[in-house]
């Protein structure tokens, strides 16, 4: 089995551009100057997912005090990221 590598707090990440639920690109470039907080999601309609999802929502001003963006990543298709979980 191959080993995993964890990514570390604080550490910085390579630049990537993915579809947001939109369907429009999202760049994590575009959010220089801010901490952000990646959120890596399982699939949509999970127990998991909504759980995140809330979490995120309900510490949002937290996070927003912080001076960070909230990024939530997932394998799941436009059409299940534009319905939510």
């Amino acid at each position: 089995m191959a080993e995993k590598t964890l990514i570390q707090l604080g550490k910085k990440v390579p630049n990537f551009t993915l579809k947001d639920q939109n369907g429009a690109d999202f760049t994590l470039s575009g959010c220089v100057g801010k901490k952000v907080l990646l959120s890596f999601h399982p699939l949509a309609w999970t127990g998991i997912c909504a759980d995140q999802m809330k979490s995120l929502e309900k510490n949002r001003k937290k996070i927003e005090a912080a001076g960070a963006v909230a990024v939530g990543i997932s394998v799941d298709s436009v059409p299940c990221k534009t319905a939510g979980c």
